[in-house]
């Protein structure tokens, strides 16, 4: 066995770059320069270091690990060096339908992949497929780990037998399912349409990972056994353990569970096409969308090239947030775009570097295209400033730093590592970028850009399809190793104070990352609407970070990003909150931006009127798609009218309610709700309670209660319909029904709260509970299936849905309600079931609270639903206490199947006869903005 050791060098990012005195040269003109002028602050920053340890088995599996012992978990990822590009053509798809199939048991465990996972609790679980690579994780905890690995090297060793043309069947129709629901999504057939347009035909990116129906239906169970020779040995892939484990103990493992699993074949690697183009090109699709939108796009090198970092940074200055230049001129200078930015792609033979636009309504797609050439032509002769470059690389060290907060999920330390190795041979790769990146020059960005982005742009337009009408042998494998006793893991002491001004404070410590977590959360939230225009609360917490009497709009992003602080404000039903996650080096600039923010919103008019376009355009975006669709029009059937929650589940409001909202309303919003005696600051992180009260009472010593009454939100009980009612909402030409039925179910607090949502998880709250083991895994009608629980203060919707396949539209509404009558007559809860849920929630315990955001949030629930702020000190105790006649009793007190209000989205003309045939209750027709359409009722 071969043994790398190898630690990574720290990084170490200095920037001490002043600010410009001159006028910007993009044309935007900053207010409040004297006042407020943005500097990059001058700090020495922390390293960067990711410690780890590498060794390759005999048979070539590579194993990286990084010991943390923060936490007793361990994340486990197996990266396998195979994707879509692996396909050939005439047989695309099958990385992604092969990944579908390694979560349908192996030789030795023939059954749901997800069960013992659930059990053990673990968090993060997942599969995903990409153009280069498949990954299969979990973040588990440590004594669960022997499980885990048992688990994942049977499929990789030990899958082929168990592989039966049932299965095929069944996950050929859930994906096939999986990318119905993907087209049918506003631009959801964009990137099939522009991969096979950027590259020729036969390169391995010129086509989608998910692939096409026909492919898909040609796959047969000997393609399916070669493709699984052909990839998954142990030498094309690279295992990663990150958390509470050491060196010795991985060898240990990896060698006793993967070391008898074969190499697999030589392979022949493709390394590099990037496929330039030289000469322009153009096309226009049109979908049912609401928005114009234009993609102009460049292939650019790939993750190994030379170029890579300067062409990362490239797009980040020109469309990465609102400071980058294309925001600026087409969303703030010009107004003539909603949204704007550059999501670059990076991949081991090529990348996509693609400019995406969204057109103001009323706005041709040439204006935006010629701003933005424009734009484009002064940044290739003039390249970028030293000051924009420190702000990109002061962005991307801020959210690299709170991705190591994580030893695994979906950006942590282990997959920083593994993705290192298994594109680039090299787990540090990363610091090998950042290094880079910090001392690339704006020369050398201007002349990368130069050589990529001259030529070679391949444009597509997508308009609004008009509405037409018609007339009329290591381990033993004998059984699965016993997970053993799960640790105890407390939650953080949740310590009190309050300012002088009221305020009450909360704070849990976490020293583990220099980063501290911050939540200002008022009692207010979408309920807040009431009596005033929809969509108020949520518009006005938009509005918080477009200006402040000592900043404008601009000037606060620009400072935040150079802070290395993210700031975000938002509304949901019940609350509004304003967050604030820092750096610790730059917290005290940071807290006093967020006061700021906080306490001095100036609702510029020129900012109310700039945004109202792009969030017209976002309601507008929500009526053409169907799960918003639905949720925009529920809570108004549920509660009726004068109920502060009978508003869109969404919290935007209505296009006329938008429409007419003004700055006095703003203003009366900030003035009624967002006052020191309704909110509570939660803390969590990096800071003591003597230090963080000592900035809070600097930085929030004129914020004073005001003398008018803080009003009360109206929540009165509604009684259930006497009977079910179908909504249905016509979507000509959708390639599935959306169906969602809602209930109203009891407050969130209530005392048998934590029984209801075992209720819940059992009927459908889980990957393995009933719905969608019926809709998906039985049936395959559906991508998926759930239900879920809002969460209120008063009475919360009880929501099932399911996005199903057009044709079993009506079937599939039968199965829902024959899942919800049986549940609370001949087959309710079981022991078994309610034992698994019960063990899952209290098993992924050690995970739960890995991050302060995830501490934080906890904490901001418990002041919401007034629950203890011990109350996760007894979570186990009373998860472990629930009996399964309290979930009987809650299911039959709550589920009433017969008064279920069902909104459906879909093709009228091919779902409405048979749904009328189901006999299920009045069926009345919606249009999109929940009004009565033309022939009322269609019973």
């Amino acid at each position: 066995m071969k043994i790398v050791r190898k630690y990574s060098m720290p990084l170490a990012i200095s920037l001490a770059i002043s600010a410009c005195s001159e006028a910007p040269k993009n044309g935007v003109t900053t207010q409040n320069q004297n006042v407020a002028e943005v500097t990059t602050p001058k700090h020495s920053f922390a390293p960067l270091e990711i410690k780890y340890e590498k060794f390759t088995l005999p048979n070539g599996l590579r194993v990286i690990v990084h010991e943390n012992r923060k936490a007793p978990i361990v994340s486990v990822g197996v990266w396998y060096h195979v994707g879509s590009k692996d396909e050939k053509p005439g047989r695309t798809g099958f990385a992604h339908l092969f990944e579908h199939l390694m979560f349908n048991g192996s030789e030795n465990y023939n059954d749901e992949y997800f069960k013992p996972f659930e059990l053990a609790g673990a968090t993060g679980m997942n599969g995903t497929t990409w153009l280069d690579r498949t990954n299969y994780f979990e973040t588990i905890p440590t004594n669960a780990l022997d499980m885990a690995l048992w688990m994942e090297s049977d499929r990789m060793g030990h899958l082929l037998g168990v592989i039966t043309q049932e299965k095929l069947d069944e996950q050929r129709g859930v994906v096939q399912n999986e990318k119905r629901q993907g087209q049918n999504q506003p631009y959801g057939k964009v990137w099939e349409q522009l991969q096979k347009a950027i590259y020729p035909a036969g390169h391995p990116y010129s086509w989608t990972t998910i692939g096409s129906m026909e492919d898909l239906s040609a796959a047969t169970l000997d393609d399916v056994h070669e493709w699984f020779k052909q990839y998954y040995g142990a030498a094309n892939t690279v295992l990663v353990l990150a958390g509470d484990i050491d060196m010795e103990t991985a060898k240990e493992k990896a060698s006793q569970y993967f070391g008898d699993i074969p190499a697999g074949p030589p392979l022949i690697k493709k390394k590099s096409w990037i496929a330039k183009r030289d000469q322009s090109s153009r096309e226009q699709m049109y979908d049912r969308v609401a928005q114009s939108r234009l993609y102009k796009v460049w292939n650019t090198p790939g993750l190994a090239h030379e170029d890579a970092n300067a062409i990362a940074l490239a797009a980040a200055i020109l469309g990465d947030g609102k400071n980058s230049r294309l925001y600026k001129r087409l969303v703030y200078q010009d107004q003539i775009a909603t949204d704007v930015n550059i999501g670059l792609q990076q991949f081991e033979l090529s990348s996509i570097f693609p400019i995406i636009a969204n057109a103001k309504p009323g706005i041709e797609l040439s204006k935006i295209e010629k701003a933005i050439d424009e734009e484009l032509h002064r940044f290739l002769e003039e390249g970028p400033t030293e000051e924009e470059l420190a702000r990109v690389n002061m962005n991307e060290y801020a959210s690299f730093a709170r991705n190591l907060e994580q030893v695994g999920g979906w950006s942590g330390k282990g997959v920083i590592l593994a993705r290192g190795e298994l594109y680039l041979n090299d787990p540090n790769a990363y610091l090998d970028a950042l290094r880079e990146k910090q001392d690339i020059t704006p020369k050398q960005v201007k002349a990368t850009s130069q050589k990529w982005l001259s030529t070679g742009d391949y444009n597509l337009e997508v308009h609004p399809f008009p509405e037409y009408t018609t007339a009329d042998s290591g381990a033993d494998r004998s059984k699965l190793p016993e997970t053993g006793n799960f640790p105890s893991v407390p939650f953080p002491k949740v310590q009190t104070a309050q300012l002088s001004n009221g305020l009450k404070v909360l704070l849990a410590e976490r020293h583990s990352v220099p980063v501290v977590d911050m939540r200002l959360q008022f009692d207010a939230g979408y309920a807040a609407d009431q009596g005033n225009k929809l969509g108020t609360s949520s518009y006005a917490m938009s509005m918080l970070k477009e200006g402040t009497g000592n900043l404008n709009a601009l000037e606060i992003s620009a400072k935040e990003e150079l802070l290395g602080a993210r700031i975000s404000a938002a509304a949901d039903i019940d609350t509004s909150t304003v967050h604030l996650n820092a750096l610790k080096v730059n917290l005290e600039d940071s807290m006093a931006l967020f006061a700021d923010i906080v306490m001095n919103p100036s609702f510029s008019e020129d900012e109310i009127e700039r945004k109202r376009t792009r969030w017209i355009a976002s309601i507008q975006q929500e009526k053409t798609r169907p799960i918003q669709m639905a949720l925009r029009n529920l809570p108004p059937l549920l509660y009726g009218k004068d109920h502060a929650y009978s508003v869109p589940l969404t919290g935007s409001g209505t296009e006329t309610s938008i429409q007419s909202l003004n700055r006095d309303d703003l203003v009366n919003y900030h003035q009624t709700w967002m006052r020191p005696d309704n909110a509570t600051l939660i803390a969590a992180g990096d800071i003591t309670m003597e230090e963080l009260t000592k900035r809070l009472e600097q930085h929030f010593a004129d914020w004073r209660v005001p003398e008018a009454a803080l009003p009360q939100k109206n929540l009165p009980q509604v009684a259930h319909p006497e009977m079910s009612s179908i909504y249905l909402i016509d979507k000509p030409g959708a390639e599935q029904t959306i169906i969602i039925g809602g209930l109203l179910a009891p407050s969130e607090k209530i005392a048998e709260r934590e029984a209801l949502h075992m209720m819940n998880d059992i009927f459908g709250g889980t990957f393995t509970a009933r719905l969608n083991m019926n809709l998906r895994e039985d049936k395959h009608w559906a991508y998926g299936a759930y239900s879920f629980m809002t969460g209120a203060k008063g009475q919360q919707p009880l929501i099932v849905y399911a996005p199903v396949q057009t044709d079993k539209t009506s079937e599939s509404l039968h199965e829902l309600q024959k899942e919800l009558h049986a549940y609370i007559g001949d087959k309710p809860a079981l022991k078994e079931e309610l034992q698994k849920v019960k063990s899952k929630r209290v098993n992924e315990l050690p995970g739960r609270f890995e991050t302060i955001g995830a501490v934080s949030n906890a904490i901001a629930g418990m002041i919401t639903y007034d629950r203890p702020l011990d109350y996760m000190d007894s979570y186990a105790e009373k998860i472990r206490e629930i009996n399964l006649q309290a979930v009987h009793n809650l299911a039959k007190q709550t589920i009433k199947p017969d008064q279920f209000t069902w909104v459906i989205v879909g093709d009228k003309s091919k779902i409405e006869n048979n749904i009328r045939e189901l006999d299920i209750g009045p069926i009345i027709e919606l249009n999109a903005n929940g009004k009565p359409a033309s022939g009322l009722n269609i019973n």
